[in-house]
């Protein structure tokens, strides 16, 4: 169907007005390259900290260039870093070649609180004198690799025959640790998701990895068993030099599949040489068997989410005795998704977030007695642990939605004793805080604002949040009227909780116009749409360009709220738009200027089976679409994702939320665009073309445009050219224009 598809794009239908080309010009200037420290300035701000622990430097991005910036803890001053002048002039002598002071090719660069930096330029390596700005030429460090050397750098573990050898370093001494390893049952090694392999049988790109103990006394790998695992297959038709497509295989397991690829965790002695396995449950690459070394010599800790994703364990192992203790175990009749844990082994603890109470809080286990407790309580949501101080014996952590009238998706950084007392706010700001922790403990940088509040970069004490010094601030240039989008808030299906949205109106917005509303969708559960902060202002500007109400709305079902809100979406992926819908029909009781009778949608990955659901589902409602690179059946998808959301075993969920399956019913209405790239080894283009075929069965009209080359990602010319189809095909069938081809001579 793609001559279908160039048919529409340029002929379009007799009597239709041409697009006005300034549509497109607008629409590029919006485009991340144009606007990033060029329209908007110092949106994120990213520290890099003294490597001596003394201060902070920056760079602060303004209309006439960057500067570097940095703070010395001594007078807590903002100041330049260097002259830059004098160091543009150094640079244009040892180059020859002109260096502008406001666009110095400083690529990597240390600072330490001394007289002399390290910086690269051009790929080469140098050290600035800042006395009298005089740059030596260092000779590049060979890369030599570190991989496998022991920590005290007596030994070097590699791999000969897929077997694990350990040898002497500086000598010929050499031991063999693992017997049994043979092709497709290999030691020393990992399961790469992007292994793509020539043929059926074709070789596996090298992995190496191993793991030593701090006391050089053991060390750990996996035994990466493939010999039963099933692959899937792509056929590259990109090489130039050949006329034939060649076939390309990857392992890979879908869901319900027990052909996988298998990881077995496995710790040798080194000085015995004695193999050690934990007696535990073969993992598959879905969920392998993670392991922390503990401060304790040969203790180790180990943790496993299940088949099924119900079942999460921590154990702890003792390598010497061969003894698994079960430390925790926690259970869902859904799914875990987003436990995560850390050792605090000097204060006889461990730390974890987990959503088994209704939300995601933090919780401590005793190591010793296994007693477990409750540290932060309340309709709120736990992002992240960002440190644990043992000595102070405090937890600082990220959450979201704690403070009464604070929007659910802003995280804010707190701090909590071990006690579970003490709970303090350190970013008192009613925004959303990105912060990055100084190495030594005592600081933070943090970037507060909103989608339309500007960023401001400030400086904080760990301590207590107060405020030392601020660092930058953002701000708009010639940004033609541009306004951040407008945040609303909508009811969900369930008649009463409240679910977060924003829209993008074109910079030359009537309100007596009527706009056709145009969809970005991802209702992945392990995310969400929602922007956050003034950085991701402008994403989805360039569509509103084009003469578009662009919106994202997070629906019940996605992540970052209750684990009850997380819940509607497992087994029913599918029913996610459901929220969306209410929320558009809502917001057009609201808004006169919005057309609820034109409705697009588009989106990638998990939001390209959104877009093609939405007018497969809901085909009274959505018009158009645009798929890309979709999971349109996730019986064919790779296994973690669906087992995770869909469940595990296999059962009828999938079939009854499975695009390919509402296809064979002939419920398409509206205009599809199906994409995706035939080296695609993430999600595999099967399932699209298992889509097309029920559609073609169905006599249903669609448009498909495949991109021979490309993988999940579109890169370069490819993305370029698929935006451009994506743009026109909205402009043509939703908006009711005839679009432009060559759009960049409109520039």
């Amino acid at each position: 169907m793609l001559s279908t598809l160039f048919s529409v794009l340029f002929f379009g239908a007799w009597g239709q007005k041409t697009i006005d080309p300034s549509h497109y010009e607008n629409a590029n200037s919006f485009l991340y390259e144009n606007v990033h420290n060029k329209k908007i300035f110092s949106a994120h701000v990213k520290p890099h900290w003294f490597e001596d622990s003394t201060g902070v430097w920056f760079i602060e991005h303004t209309p006439t260039g960057k500067q570097y910036f940095q703070v010395n803890y001594a007078d807590m001053q903002k100041k330049p870093l260097f002259d830059h002048e004098r160091i543009a002039q150094a640079l244009s002598e040892i180059l020859s070649e002109e260096v502008s002071a406001a666009a110095l090719p400083i690529e990597d660069l240390k600072v330490r609180q001394s007289e002399q930096y390290e910086l690269t330029a051009k790929g080469q390596p140098y050290t600035l004198h800042l006395e009298g700005y005089q740059l030596d030429t260092l000779k590049p460090k060979k890369a030599e690799s570190e991989q496998g050397i022991s920590p005290d750098g007596v030994w070097k573990a590699y791999t000969k025959d897929y077997n694990l050898h350990i040898r002497k370093t500086g000598t010929d001494t050499t031991y063999q640790l693992s017997k049994d390893g043979r092709r497709w049952y290999e030691y020393g090694t990992y399961y790469g998701w992007y292994d793509l392999m020539e043929g059926e049988d074709g070789e596996r790109p090298e992995h190496f990895w191993v793991e030593w103990s701090e006391d050089n006394q053991w060390l750990y790998t996996n035994a990466c068993d493939m010999r039963q695992a099933e692959k899937m297959y792509l056929l590259d038709w990109s090489i130039d030099s050949l006329y034939r497509p060649q076939l390309r295989s990857y392992f890979r397991g879908s869901p319900g599949d027990t052909t996988m690829v298998y990881m077995e965790p496995v710790f040798y002695h080194v000085s015995s040489g004695k193999e050690v396995r934990p007696n535990l449950p073969r993992a598959t690459h879905i969920n392998t068997i993670d392991m922390r070394w503990s401060k304790t010599p040969e203790v180790v800790y180990l943790d496993r989410l299940s088949r099924g994703f119900q079942h999460q364990y921590i154990y702890r192992f003792d390598l010497n005795t061969e003894t698994l203790d079960t430390l925790y175990h926690e259970e869902s009749t859904t799914n875990i998704d987003g436990f995560t844990y850390q050792l605090a082994e000097e204060a006889g603890l461990l730390f974890f977030l987990s959503e088994k109470d209704g939300w995601r809080q933090l919780y401590s286990l005793q190591l010793n007695n296994k007693k477990e407790k409750r540290l932060t309580k309340g309709e709120f949501y736990i992002h992240s642990i960002e440190k644990i101080d043992q000595e102070k014996k405090k937890i600082y952590f990220l959450a979201a939605g704690k403070e009464k009238g604070s929007n659910p998706y802003h995280q804010r950084l707190y701090s909590i004793s071990f006690s579970g007392k003490n709970l303090q706010l350190l970013t008192p700001e009613n925004t959303h805080h990105r912060i990055d922790l100084s190495p030594e403990g005592q600081y933070f940088v943090d970037n507060y604002s909103t989608v339309n509040t500007p960023t401001k970069t400030v400086l904080r004490d760990l301590k207590n949040g107060k405020v030392i010094g601020q660092l930058s601030e953002a701000f708009l240039h010639q940004a033609g009227g541009w306004k951040g989008p407008e945040v609303f808030t909508a009811t969900a299906r369930d008649g009463q909780t409240t679910i977060y949205g924003a829209l993008w109106k074109p910079t030359d917005f009537d309100p007596s116009q009527s706009y056709p509303i145009l969809e970005y969708t991802y209702t992945g559960p392990h995310t969400q749409l929602f922007p956050k902060d003034f950085n991701s202002a402008y994403w989805l500007q360039c569509y509103a360009e084009l003469g578009f109400v662009v919106l994202v709305v997070d629906g019940l079902g996605s992540s970052g709220r209750s684990k009850a809100f997380h819940n509607y979406s497992y087994k029913n992926l599918g029913g996610n738009l459901e929220d969306h819908i209410l929320a558009i029909r809502q917001l057009g009781e609201q808004y006169s200027w919005l057309d609820t009778t034109r409705v697009g949608i588009f989106g990638h990955s998990a939001g390209g089976y959104d877009a093609a659901h939405a007018l497969l589902a809901y085909p009274d409602f959505y018009k158009v679409a645009v798929s890309s690179s979709a999971d349109h059946d996730h019986r064919m998808e790779k296994a973690w994702w669906p087992e995770m959301y869909m469940g595990w075993p296999v059962d009828s969920a999938y079939h009854e939320q499975s695009n390919v399956t509402l296809a064979a019913q002939g419920s398409l209405k509206g205009k599809l665009l199906l994409v995706h790239g035939g080296m695609d080894e993430n999600v595999n283009p099967s399932a699209t073309f298992k889509l097309a075929e029920a559609l073609i069965k169905a006599d249903r009209p669609f448009d498909m445009l495949i991109l021979p080359s490309q993988h999940h990602g579109y890169q370069g010319a490819y993305w370029k050219y698929f935006r451009k189809v994506r743009w026109n095909y909205f402009i043509e069938h939703l908006k009711g224009e005839v679009p432009l081809w060559d759009i960049e001579k409109t520039n």
